[in-house]
């Protein structure tokens, strides 16, 4: 028998709970050994939970009972979950998290502890939901060099575009469904200001190219300011728009990483994920585009992919799973202003000014702006001459990059 202790009662931890219940006889046929659940730690009482005898309010019961092989963290944020994880690694308990915020602040060094005291962190929840993709990517994908990763990780912000793409909706209406029926939190500052989709890109990027990349050192920008008249000029491009993460490796091993919004072709896939929906490209030199696709969030898509990583951690519990990745400064990180990327423009009025400063550009004029789709050049140049507009008097109403995906 596995003692497991889980910290949160919130929606995942209650569904790891239920799948950790309900399904014991499978995980037993799978595991060889039964998973028990000795400790839920929550401040609050649960009274008509089955397992009302196993809640706990002191972390203290599960750092300092030896039983307890493996630690479930489902509390979210780091405070206090960054201090209890740092010391059950030190205790040589394993711990699985789904907190993507943990992972992308201090994965490298949590990873570490683990690796000197022989246990495991795994994090598979944290980037996907439901979705597998930390698996895949050290295990299934482990014989191609990863040129490229690139995706819709943020479900609120994908329905967002969603609604706005298919309804008509405005960005403030759809906002407000998304937090009525759920998707968006009261304050949906994370998603759609894009800090949760660059937590994920963060993760994902430190795990396929070997050295933590920092929240801090990526370029990212939200969705607030897109408007139904670029939703409707784009779809009659040809494109749609959504918030992407997206990194990849340059010939001097620094990475090109952002997240933001951009132009999607129709003609890629990553353009038909729709609703809640996340979808995560991988390019690699073997196998050419991946995609991984499914619900990124929601209590049991969630529970699944953290109850796969408790049964992973019951199989090692002797030894460590190599999931691993060592700390940097950030030096591999190129600056965004050397990034290389095409951009749409809509300026008010007829546009030749912006003609001239963005030469060779696709130019379409209607409803008393015009919008251009530039040729590439790197994002400092972009700005630079976005500035000269500004300074010619040109009102710039929109800039957002094209994917090249």
């Amino acid at each position: 028998m596995i003692s497991v202790a889980i910290m949160g009662h919130g929606t995942v931890g209650s569904g790891v709970a239920e799948i950790l219940t309900t399904h014991r006889h499978k995980l037993f046929t799978a595991l060889g050994e039964e998973l028990y659940i000795k400790y839920i730690l929550d401040l609050r009482e649960f009274p008509d939970s089955p397992l009302a005898d196993r809640f706990t309010k002191s972390f203290e019961d599960i750092i300092n009972d030896i039983e307890v092989s493996i630690v479930v963290e489902v509390m979210g944020g780091t405070n206090p979950a960054y201090d209890y994880v740092k010391r059950c690694l030190k205790q040589g308990k394993s711990v699985v998290t789904s907190n993507k915020e943990l992972v992308a602040k201090y994965g490298a060094e949590l990873l570490a502890i683990a690796k000197d005291t022989n246990a495991n962190f795994l994090y598979e929840a944290s980037v996907g939901g439901g979705i597998p993709i930390i698996r895949p990517l050290t295990q299934c994908l482990v014989a191609n060099e990863v040129d490229e990763i690139a995706g819709i990780l943020n479900g609120t912000t994908n329905f967002i575009f969603g609604k706005m793409i298919n309804d008509n909706m405005d960005f403030d209406s759809a906002l407000k469904l998304a937090q009525e029926l759920g998707y968006a939190e009261r304050n949906p500052e994370a998603d759609i200001e894009g800090h949760d989709a660059c937590r994920k890109i963060c993760i994902l990027a430190s795990l396929a190219f070997g050295k933590h990349v920092y929240p801090e050192s990526v370029y990212t920008e939200g969705i607030t300011k897109i408007t139904l008249e670029d939703v409707k000029y784009a779809n009659e491009l040809g494109y749609v728009i959504k918030l992407i993460g997206d990194v990849k490796k340059h010939s001097d091993g620094k990475l090109d990483i952002c997240v933001c919004p951009m132009l999607i072709s129709k003609d890629c896939i990553l353009s038909d994920i729709n609703d809640v929906f996340n979808g995560i490209m991988v390019k690699g030199d073997c196998t050419g585009d991946v995609v991984f696709y499914g619900k990124g969030a929601g209590k049991l898509p969630t529970a699944s992919a953290v109850v796969a990583d408790i049964v992973d951690c019951g199989k090692h519990l002797k030894t460590r799973k190599r999931v691993f990745w060592s700390d940097c400064d950030g030096s591999n990180i190129r600056s965004y202003k050397d990034s290389i990327t095409a951009v749409y423009l809509r300026v008010e009025g007829d546009g030749e000014i912006a003609s001239e400063v963005f030469p060779d550009s696709e130019i379409k004029t209607a409803d008393g702006c015009t919008v251009l789709l530039t040729k590439e050049y790197t994002f400092g140049e972009i700005e630079e001459k976005l500035s000269a507009l500004e300074a010619d008097g040109v009102r710039v109403l929109q800039a957002i990059r094209i994917g090249n995906l």
